[in-house]
């Protein structure tokens, strides 16, 4: 019957099907993998064939045929589909599987307007020449099949209407690298390309989606989360929702911090006429929101912040909840409810929740986040006051709710601000922490504009970045990658462009950075300690100690060379106040190592020549770029030893590092007894962590008696996490009652923040 199939080649011209030339790209692609089929994947493709049939297509069809068979049991089926992937991506980007010159594929992109114009001009061709040496086109033969897919999709340039591609990943890297180093001189840059792109191409240093995706075309906005704050005017909510299109449209996924927005019935106008209350303008937020795709890349994502005693509250915290109607349901968003001391203590003391009108209490607002000590006492006064609009509510009923819908949506997330201001890289006084972003792992100043070209308000972006645990085997490496990491996400502080002043002049004058880690879990697993038992945590301790001392001296050595970032005295940093000094003690009652680096001589350094960077870590959720680097998500532990993610590409199937090795080492999401190991890594790691984290909370209804979630576990965990010192929690998981655990394109609300 193949005899008689005939092929439609990529010229339009028929042939017979030719089965030896199919074999050898098949035992081509399967050479030195074990535990793979040629003919079973010929076998599983070749019932797919029909005459007319194309070449693309039986390519794909054999591409789609490795990747089924994958299995815990046949795991090097992820790498035969990979580079039979790798394969067809090159002969649609150059028409062969030989990458071309690279100046002359520059070059030729330029003219096309899909490469920036400014790599020539930056470059000789010598210089092109000499990058040439520096790649290995082998490295793309060693990524496993969703690592190819997810680069094919989401990373390399290519035209999205035509789904022409344009690149292979390794031209990518380089390029990557070349973008960022180019104001270096002629012969220091050469190095720092060279060291960068072994990095990044070799994944010891993994990439947000801004950059992979943007940086060298001639898109210049790579930051990856941005804080937008709104004031409780028209103007105000106007110029935040003009802000969120334009950065939306830009690839960035968005924090609204839409707290002071007067509550329902509030006077307009010395009673003219009375406020509509917060829900229309959520829903208008939300429309800004979702009026822009991202150019194909992922879609737009926000979470809005409010707090806790906010006299809509009760409505509020029901938004996402599917009962209800549209009129009052804003469900395209996600939501940040802030917490302090005092919502704990009188939750703890069976006490009440008195919730105001941010309107009726300004300055309770402004000292929520600044002032705690002030905070309680105006909070007291309002309570007292009979002239102050307010509403009664237990606590254990306004946590309850909380909870409840924390549970039943699982992104309905939590703010400490007080951690957030007391914890932080800033001075709560000049420069308070009023919000986080949308993956709830920044925690950066914010400003309300009054109009949208208004440069005295603040809109705060943040640069990600992060460190692949997996590839480190002693810690003092971290300290050539930490320099490396700073340079590079500082230079693109100033190569990128800027679509509002407010985000300019923040970003300019405070330059943050936020640099994480992917492949914990494997991390953990290769050093024969687990999650919940307590025994990874004092690894955890010295691994987060020596991340944040790496990445400070590496940026107080770029402050000695290039001037430390303008707003450097509104930080703590500038009165020698290290994350060291003001994490909560309570967590030395689980934590007992002690600190292994100089942090005395740093901070006389830090003193006298300052910071480049206000901040330089925080911890992302990682969907995507751990799948890049056939790593584990971010922090977190595998929900099974074969992960699988939806796609557009459809199921994506990858196996955790090393499971043949360490299968018994890795400790699975679900085998956990309870949050409680989970939360305390954690918290030692915001002992050093800068900005926040991204974690979360899981829980397996199939425990417990009656299949359901005891509420008071949902509120311990809330007060554990609370009396650690940590400052954020993302995501609420539920297992699945089928078993079955596939993460979708929207993981982290579209990937905006993953890296």
């Amino acid at each position: 019957m193949s005899e008689s199939i005939q092929v439609t080649k990529r010229s339009g011209k028929q042939e017979k099907l030719n089965l030896d030339k199919i074999h050898r790209v098949v035992s081509w692609a399967a050479e030195g993998l074990e535990e793979v089929s040629v003919s079973q994947v010929e076998l599983k493709a070749h019932l797919q064939f029909y005459d007319g049939i194309s070449t693309t297509e039986i390519h794909e069809t054999l591409i789609k045929a490795a990747a089924d068979l994958i299995s815990e049991q046949a795991i090097d089926y992820q790498y035969l589909a990979a580079r039979l992937a790798i394969f067809n991506l090159r002969k649609k980007a150059y028409g062969n599987f030989i990458p071309p010159n690279l100046y002359d594929h520059v070059a030729s992109l330029v003219s096309q307007g899909k490469y920036d114009a400014q790599l020539l001009n930056d470059y000789s061709e010598e210089e092109f020449a000499r990058m040439d040496t520096m790649i290995d086109h082998s490295r793309d033969l060693s990524l496993s099949y969703a690592a190819v897919k997810q680069l094919e999709g989401k990373y390399l340039l290519q035209d999205r209407v035509t789904k022409v591609h344009y690149e292979s990943p390794q031209f990518a890297y380089i390029l990557i690298a070349a973008s960022l180093f180019a104001n270096y001189s002629k012969e220091q840059r050469m190095t720092f390309i060279a060291s960068f792109y072994d990095a990044i191409s070799t994944f010891k240093i993994s990439l947000p989606t801004p950059i992979m995706a943007g940086l060298r075309s001639p898109t210049r906005q790579f930051s990856s989360c941005v804080l937008i704050e709104a004031d409780d005017s028209l103007d105000s909510i106007n110029a935040a929702a003009s802000s969120i299109v334009k950065y939306v449209s830009q690839r960035a996924g968005i924090g609204i911090n839409a707290g002071s927005i007067r509550a329902l019935g509030s006077p307009i106008r010395n009673g003219e006429a009375f406020h509509t209350g917060c829900i229309p303008f959520y829903k208008y937020f939300q429309t800004a929101v979702k009026s822009c795709s991202q150019g194909g890349v992922r879609g737009g994502a926000a979470t809005l912040f409010y707090p806790l005693w906010h006299l809509e509250v009760e409505s509020l915290l029901v938004l996402k909840n599917n009962r209800g109607v549209e009129d009052n349901r804003v469900r395209h968003l996600d939501y940040g409810v802030q917490f302090n001391r005092l919502m704990y203590q009188r939750l703890i003391n069976g006490g009440n929740i008195t919730l105001f009108s941010p309107h009726d209490v300004p300055d309770l607002y402004q000292a929520f986040f600044a002032d705690q000590e002030l905070f309680e006492k105006l909070y007291l006064e309002a309570e007292q006051n009979p002239n102050v609009t307010k509403k009664t509510v237990k606590a254990i009923e306004l946590f309850s709710l909380f909870a409840s819908e924390r549970a039943n949506t699982g992104r309905i997330y939590l703010q400490n601000v007080d951690h957030c201001n007391s914890h932080s890289a800033f001075d709560a006084k000049s420069a308070p922490i009023r919000q986080s972003n949308l993956c709830m792992e920044i925690t950066l100043p914010t400003k309300p504009l009054q109009h949208v070209f208004d440069d005295s308000g603040e809109i705060s972006l943040c640069t990600l970045s992060a460190f692949n645990l997996g590839e480190i085997n002693n810690l003092k490496e971290l300290e050539a990658l930490a320099d490396l990491v700073v340079r590079a996400l500082d230079a693109l502080l100033d190569y990128q462009g800027y679509p509002l002043p407010a985000a300019e002049k923040s970003t300019r004058s405070r330059r943050p950075l936020g640099v994480g880690v992917i492949n914990f879990a494997y991390y953990l697993a290769k050093n024969n300690v687990k999650y919940s038992d307590g025994s990874a945590n004092n690894l955890t301790h010295k691994t987060f100690e020596a991340i944040q001392y790496y990445l400070l001296k590496a940026s107080n050595q770029l402050a000695k060379e290039r001037g430390s970032c303008a707003k450097f005295a509104e930080t703590n940093y500038a009165r020698g106040i290290l994350p060291i000094d003001t994490y909560k003690t309570d967590l030395d009652d689980i934590c007992d190592e002690p600190l292994h680096l100089d942090w005395e001589e740093l901070r006389s350094n830090i003193l006298k020549y300052g910071l480049r960077n206000s901040t330089l870590t925080s911890q992302m959720p990682a969907e995507t770029s751990s799948q890049i680097s056939n790593a584990t998500n971010g922090i977190e532990p595998p929900r099974g030893f074969v992960s699988t993610k939806a796609s557009k590409d459809g199921i994506l199937k990858q196996v955790v590092p090393s499971y043949q090795q360490l299968k018994d080492k890795y400790e699975l999401l679900w085998d956990f007894p309870n949050n409680k190991g989970y939360l305390q890594l954690v918290a030692i790691m915001q002992k050093f962590i800068d900005q926040s984290i991204s974690a979360n909370t899981s829980y397996d209804p199939e425990k417990f008696a009656d299949g359901k979630v005891p509420m008071k576990l949902l509120l311990e965990d809330l007060l554990v996490a609370y009396k650690l010192g940590i400052k954020t929690l993302y995501y609420h998981n539920t297992r699945d009652g089928a078993g079955k655990d596939v993460t979708t394109e929207e993981g982290c609300a579209g990937g905006a923040c993953s890296i």
